[in-house]
């Protein structure tokens, strides 16, 4: 190049790669010769970096771009160096691995409908083979790796690292290093900044299968920035491929180490550090229930969730109501988020992790609009991703909010492993036969049953003291502990959330967990033998001693269908998702006393009359639990209709009954703050209960925060299967009062389909049976309250149990009476009491006198189908 003109013949050495050209030569300022390199992107002109500090190197762009193009030649897609998510579909990962493979098919498709994935680049699985061939490693890792054995975590731990310390030390392919730069470069200008702060994740060519995760077996590296630091962060991400949990998942797996390959996916950072992260998966991942959105919430990024590091907050969402508009929130959990993971400004590590002050942690992460969503993402992500596949696909996805723009990101999305891949027509149900003592108690993880030694366990270099069998305790895992958990009878941890680590390989590995126990390596002892339950709902438990327990399997497939309809009892929202794949007619009586007694805790009148609790402690007690909520009253109506709405979710669009409370004065002053508002009665079992307590000035206050809950279920949320019922209603006059209260509240019987019914528990019930037709859409008799009041017998009392029978004449008569009269004035009639699930002969009589359903025990219901089936049958006959 002459320095008059500015032109030369450009004839130093050139590199064509992918859509990148290199230039580099040599030229002379005075008598100093300087070396320069340039790299250009032929697809959109843009010149990269020339690496010369002067400025007489100008070099022409029409002379560059002319001999670009001529040089430009087609590489074939899979020898590339880097591929952009715009070019990446899911159809590559042979080329990118799934985990990028992913992040492209959502920047390309998904972005049009909303979606935001933040863009990036990935380096890909030819460039790690390229690595290995350049460097002339292959045989060498090969010859390490002979002899494995996973079994001998010391032999593991040897091998794995002499084969990462050999892809270090390897020598970086010069083209490659030129080809990231380039492209780090100009996701730097796209993003308008120097140096883009990026996330740097392995995405290896086997991850993300239908059945298999492989989640975190690679590393990721958090806030990368700069040109160097890249490029070590990629040599790290190539070696991880053989981390000692890789090399012993792969094992397991039965996948050879050699036909797998290692993409990364360098993505521009969500500034999550300023605000939450969290995962998500569209569907319950303990149940295996499809029409619900599971989101986790914590502050900061995301890696402290993945690993168990704090309990965050839970969120569900219900899809098929989401779909029709509605903002569908059906449970919300606040979670402890003790910690959270930042950027770090003093060099030495990119990210840190800091406290997070009280008044954060008492506060939900994400505001309810933001909640809604990421549901309908996840919605999107799930029915696109179905689509592609031909078939229902579930995803488990992480997304991040950023502090600085205040917008949420999808930053990866795969397919969910475990409860997918369950047959739903195989009924399987751990039942522990006899409770015992409970030593601590978290979330439960699966639905099983495990026993065993404790082995508390601090820290991974410790895991060669584990032994088969036992039940591995310690603060949280990562990947580095999976070589023990596939040893594991059963684990507990201190903290942790549903999408953990030890959550995430326990259920693919099938062993009962309990998460965030907080003191589980303090209060269990090393040799202890214990029972791990995670049969009881969302909490797990640790029992002392080998418990003995059940397991029931039936295949729904063989199970016919009575004419009667077969309802269930439910009254624990943390079931409801598992008890909806018993073969079912919806729910014939939802009660609200476990929401209350178990989610609530604090007696609805402690907070509408705060002022008059007496108890200094009960007072502490409900400001620490109402923190948070805009009013004490919104926290009862807020914990009401998210236990409510779990049950009408879980069995929806089938109708869910649910029985307005009925708590009789000594379990309602059991309640927090309860003794200020309730009177001490001889005999509560007849007492003031049900109807009775909704319309006195005593507690239509409370039974007004009750309908407000109800009645945003139904309008805020679409659950519009759910039904009301009225308990223990003893005149006609009663019933029209509660009625019209419940109106004033939003209640309106025959108001988008809102069928009101009543609890026919008492003889007047049925002696006016034509009456109460008149005001209510149905009945649901209460057999223990109808055989008490027929036969003058307090259930409750010992001394006269043996007259107590539901299945006497007397009762008897009464029901097919109210049969009869129900169905002459055309009103709907079912049965929720005990008697049918505890007599299979009782549902018989009850199918022979036609019945229109009968709600059962969710541990009976299999049998007593059987039942009502065979009685239908030989009354068919009979006729």
């Amino acid at each position: 190049m002459t320095r008059s003109s500015g032109t030369r013949a450009l004839t130093g050495t050139w590199v064509t790669r992918t859509r990148f050209i290199h230039f580099s030569d040599t030229c002379r300022r005075g008598n100093t010769p300087r070396r320069f390199f340039l790299s250009l992107d032929f697809k959109s002109f843009f010149c990269y970096t020339i690496f010369t500090k002067s400025k007489s190197f100008n070099l022409l762009k029409t002379n560059i771009m002319a001999k670009a193009q001529g040089l430009k030649r087609s590489v074939p897609r899979n020898k590339r160096f880097i591929l952009w998510f715009d070019e990446i579909s899911i159809k590559d990962v042979p080329l990118v691995g799934g985990k990028t493979a992913s992040l492209g098919e959502m920047y390309r498709e998904l972005k049009s409908k909303g979606v935001r994935v933040p863009n990036g680049f990935a380096i890909t699985a030819y460039a790690y083979k390229y690595l290995l061939k350049h460097a002339g490693i292959q045989n060498e890792i090969r010859n390490i790796l002979k002899g494995l054995n996973v079994n001998n975590l010391q032999n593991l731990y040897e091998r794995g690292r002499k084969v990462r310390d050999t892809i270090m030390r390897a020598a970086f392919p010069h083209d490659l290093e030129l080809e990231i730069e380039a492209a780090y470069k100009k996701l730097s200008h796209e993003y308008g900044v120097r140096n883009v702060d990026t996330a740097v994740r392995s995405s290896a060519t086997a991850e993300d299968l239908a059945d298999a995760s492989f989640a975190g077996q690679q590393e990721t590296y958090l806030n990368v920035a700069g040109e160097h630091t890249l490029i070590d962060s990629t040599k790290s991400c190539f070696a991880s491929l053989f981390t000692n949990r890789a090399i012993s998942y792969r094992e397991a797996k039965h996948f050879d180490h050699f036909s797998i390959s290692l993409s990364i996916a360098v993505q521009k950072m969500v500034r999550s550090d300023l605000a939450a992260s969290g995962v998500m998966f569209s569907i319950d991942t303990e149940s295996g229930f499809k029409d619900a959105v599971m989101i986790n919430a914590s502050y900061g990024l995301g890696e402290n969730i993945v690993q168990g590091a704090v309990t965050p907050d839970e969120y569900y969402v219900h899809k098929p109501t989401l779909k029709l508009g509605f903002k569908p929130i059906i449970s919300k959990r606040l979670g402890s988020k003790e910690i959270k993971m930042v950027y770090s400004v003093n060099g030495i590590k990119p990210v840190k992790n800091i406290r997070v002050p009280h008044e954060d942690r008492v506060a939900f992460a994400l505001k309810d609009k933001e909640i809604v969503q990421l549901a309908k993402w996840a919605v999107l992500i799930e029915e696109h991703y179905s689509r592609k596949a031909g078939h229902f696909k579930p995803m488990d996805m992480e997304w991040a909010k950023d502090g600085q723009t205040g917008q949420l990101f999808i930053v990866q999305a795969r397919p969910e492993t475990v409860a997918s891949q369950k047959d739903p027509n195989v009924l399987e149900t751990y039942v522990l036969t006899r409770p015992g003592k409970v030593l601590v108690e978290g979330g439960a993880i699966g639905a099983r049953i495990g026993f065993g030694k404790v082995n508390v366990i601090k820290d991974v270099k410790d895991i060669n003291k584990f032994k088969q069998g036992d039940v591995l305790v310690t603060e949280m895992t990562d990947p580095d502990w999976e070589p023990i958990m596939k040893k594991a009878s059963a684990i507990v941890t201190n903290s942790g959330g549903r999408t953990c680590h030890a959550a995430i390989i326990s259920r693919e590995l099938g062993v009962p967990c309990i998460v965030g126990t907080a003191e589980g390596t303090t209060k269990l002892k090393n040799g202890r033998l214990v029972t791990i339950s995670c049969a009881e709902g969302e909490v797990g438990k640790v029992y002392d001693g080998k418990l003995p327990f059940k397991i029931k399997t039936m295949n729904l497939k063989s199970l016919k269908r009575p004419r009667t309809r077969v309802m269930m009892n439910v009254g624990n929202p943390e079931t409801a998702f598992a008890d909806s794949f018993i073969p079912n007619d919806g729910v014939g009586l939802a009660r609200e006393e476990l929401i209350i007694t178990s989610y609530i805790k604090i007696h609805p009148m402690a907070l509408v009359q705060f002022g008059k609790v007496k108890d200094p402690k009960a007072r502490k007690l409900i400001e620490e639990m109402t923190k948070g909520y805009p009013s004490k009253q919104e926290f009862y109506i807020s914990k009401l209709a998210e236990g409510v709405a779990m049950i009408a979710a879980a069995f929806y669009p089938k109708d869910v009954i649910v029985r307005l409370s009925d708590f009789r004065t000594n379990e309602f002053a059991e309640l927090i703050g309860g003794r200020d508002f309730e009177p001490e009665e001889r005999n509560p079992m007849i007492g003031w209960r049900g109807a009775s307590r909704y319309y006195d000035p005593k507690f239509e206050p409370a039974f007004a925060l009750e309908c407000k809950a109800l009645h945003r279920v139904r309008s805020e949320m679409g659950l519009k299967n759910l039904k009301v019922m009225v308990p223990f209603c003893r005149t006609v006059e009663e019933g029209k009062k509660v009625i019209a209260i419940m109106a004033k509240h939003g209640l309106v019987r025959g108001k988008d389909g809102l069928e009101v019914y009543v609890m026919c528990e008492i003889p007047s019930n049925v002696i006016l049976v034509d009456q109460f037709s008149k005001i209510f859409d149905g009945f649901s008799i209460g057999s223990n309250d109808l055989t008490q009041l027929t036969l003058g017998v307090d259930r409750d009392s010992g001394l006269v149990a043996h007259v107590y029978d539901e299945r006497n004449d007397a009762v008897k008569n009464l029901i097919r009476q109210v049969i009869r009269g129900a169905k002459e004035n055309k009103r709907k009639i079912g049965i929720c009491g005990q008697a049918p699930s505890d007599f299979p002969d009782f549902a018989q009589f009850l199918a022979r006198e036609q019945i229109d359903s009968i709600s059962l025990n969710p541990d009976t219901v299999i049998k007593t189908t059987i039942a009502i089936g065979q009685a239908e049958k030989q009354t068919k006959k009979k006729k």
